[in-house]
Parts: C-alpha cells; sequence; structure tokens
C-alpha cells in the first residue's frame, strides 16, 4: 500500500468517519422474537451440555486448589471489563461497537473453553470448574460491569440511558439460561452418570453445530449490514481478544501458576461466552447494530484464536501435571 492509503485504511478502522459512525449505532439488525426464544433455548441447551462434565469434585478441587479458579475470575470479571472500557476510549469506534464491546468483556468464559484447554494440553478439570464459577458470578457481575463500565465511557452512556437498562431484568434472563441449565446438568450427571456417559458427547456436538447454523443464518439474513463494517469489527475484535488471552496469560503468569495451570486460565479468559452477549443484545438492546455484529464476529474469532493457541501450546508438555509434578 502507498503511505497515503495505508493512512486511509487506518482512519477507516481506528477512527470511522461520522456517517459511518452513525449509520452502525442506528442499525437494528433482523431478528423476530420466535427467533430470540430460539436462541435462549439453544444457549441453555449449549450450558446443559458443558454442565454434565460437572461433578462435585470439581468442586471440591476449587476448595482444595483455589488459587487458580481465583486468579481466572479476577483477570475475568475484574481485569477484563476494565481493561476492555480502557481500549475503547483508546480506540473510540461508533458508540455501539464500544457497548458491544464492554458487554462481550462482561461476559463469562465461552462453552468451548473446557474442549479448547484439553486440546492445549492444560488442566482440562480447572477449566470447567472456573467455566461453573464464572458462570454462576455471571448472573452478578456481567450487569453490574456492563452498567459501571458502560457508563463510564461518555460515548456508551446515552445507550444505557436509551434503553433504561434494568440489572435485574439482565439477572433473571442471565440465571433463566445459563445458571438453571448449569444446575440441572449438575443433577442430571448426580442422578444418572450411566445415562450421561452414553449422552454427554453426541449432546454437545449437536447442540453446538445447530446453534452455528442459527447464528450463520442470522448473520447472513444481515449480511449486507456485516459487510459494511467488516474492517472495522474484525481489527477491533482481533485486538481485543489478544488483550483477554494476554490477561490471562500474564495473570496467571504473575500469581506463579504452573504452565498447565497457565493454559487453563489463558484460555477460560479469552474464549468468552458471545452467545450470552448477543441474547443480551437482541432481548435489552432490540438488536443494536454495532453491539450484535461485535457479538457476532467474536464468536467466530475466538474459535479461531482459541484453536490457535491450543494448536501451538499442543505441540509441548505443560509442566505441573500430576504426572510430571512431584508427589
Amino acid at each position: 500500500m502507498e503511505p497515503v492509503a495505508v493512512r486511509e485504511f487506518w482512519d477507516l478502522i481506528f477512527f470511522p468517519s461520522p456517517f459511518l459512525t452513525h449509520a452502525v449505532d442506528l442499525v437494528k439488525l433482523n431478528f423476530n422474537t420466535k427467533a430470540l426464544f430460539v436462541l435462549n433455548i439453544l444457549i441453555g441447551l449449549m450450558m446443559l451440555g458443558v454442565s454434565l462434565d460437572l461433578k462435585l469434585d470439581h468442586f471440591r478441587q476449587i476448595w482444595r486448589r483455589p488459587k487458580g479458579p481465583a486468579i481466572g475470575l479476577l483477570a475475568q470479571f475484574i481485569l477484563l471489563p476494565a481493561f476492555t472500557w480502557g481500549l475503547t476510549m483508546v480506540l473510540q469506534p461508533a458508540p455501539s461497537i464500544a457497548l458491544g464491546m464492554i458487554l462481550i468483556g462482561s461476559c463469562p468464559g465461552g462453552n468451548l473453553s473446557n474442549i479448547m484447554t484439553y486440546l492445549a494440553r492444560g488442566n482440562a478439570a480447572m477449566s470447567i470448574s472456573m467455566t461453573a464459577c464464572s458462570t454462576a458470578a455471571a448472573v452478578f457481575m456481567t450487569p453490574l460491569n456492563l452498567w459501571v463500565w458502560g457508563w463510564l465511557n461518555p460515548h456508551t452512556r446515552p445507550i444505557l440511558e436509551w434503553v433504561s437498562l434494568d440489572p435485574i431484568k439482565i439477572f433473571v434472563t442471565i440465571l433463566l439460561i445459563l445458571g438453571l441449565p448449569l444446575l440441572l446438568g449438575i443433577i442430571i450427571s448426580k442422578l444418572w452418570p450411566g445415562l450421561v456417559n452414553k449422552i454427554r458427547t453426541p449432546f454437545k456436538v449437536v447442540s453446538f453445530l445447530i446453534f452455528a447454523a442459527f447464528v450463520g443464518g442470522a448473520l447472513a439474513a444481515n449480511w449486507s449490514i456485516f459487510i459494511q463494517v467488516l474492517g472495522l469489527v474484525v481489527f477491533v475484535v482481533l485486538i481485543h481478544n489478544a488483550l483477554a488471552l494476554s490477561l490471562g496469560y500474564f495473570s496467571a503468569r504473575a500469581a506463579r501458576l504452573s504452565a498447565w495451570d497457565v493454559r487453563a486460565v489463558t484460555i477460560e479468559v479469552g474464549i468468552q461466552n458471545s452467545a450470552l452477549g448477543l441474547t443480551l443484545i437482541f432481548t435489552f438492546f432490540g438488536g443494536l447494530g454495532g453491539m450484535a455484529i461485535i457479538a457476532g464476529w467474536w464468536g467466530i474469532w475466538h474459535i479461531i484464536a482459541g484453536l490457535t493457541v491450543a494448536g501451538v501450546w499442543s505441540r509441548r508438555p505443560a509442566a505441573g501435571r500430576p504426572s510430571e509434578a512431584a508427589a
């Protein structure tokens, strides 16, 4: 590229024109009430699939070794939302995009973090435990972080005022689509372990594929809108996701966790539950364009980034595994 073209490209990504900013903030994606109901059901089923892996022993492990999960929760719900707010203040994207970033940064770990941790040869058991803890904590922390950091950004504050955001309604929504399936999965796993062993893997695979097809269909229905802001969204999400992975990694390293645990914390913090973000956006923000596009692309990109990180780590064993650690 010529220097002038590079500057124009840079300006388009990080300093969009007033017209583009205005257009993105006014766009609402095509999504009706029935589709929203289906989305909520699918997210609940995906959470149920994850919770089928949970056993009471996972919670006992947290009690015996609380340091790793505590560092993960600190990075997930304190550091990431705060640093996300800082990133929105530096990049200053369109307000709806900035609020979408804050919302995603306030969500718990994603459902795919456990399998990615396993592929990365990290502490998969701790990853499952952290997913359970972050999901439970999200009932309170996600609406709290969204309100606090969204309010502190002067560009996103008018959106929160416009929607008259009710933290209690968000609390109930998250409880129903995450908390209830989590509890139900633990009960089913306890009462019918034989059945769970048979259905666990196919249930998770099928529910994820149906969800992916559903999101793909929604993206296709709004493809023309997505293409208009593709460059901006791709680079913003890339930087944001790199920030999330870095916060998980360096927090775990600063706490002197084993490499085995570092991999679990890194992936857990870097893989956000963008599906939850989507349902909150369509429930409370009317499918506001910038927010929905950020959440939708996050759902695609964090899979690519997570599998890339897992692929790199899978090539070498991690120190600290039980078979390698001193008794």
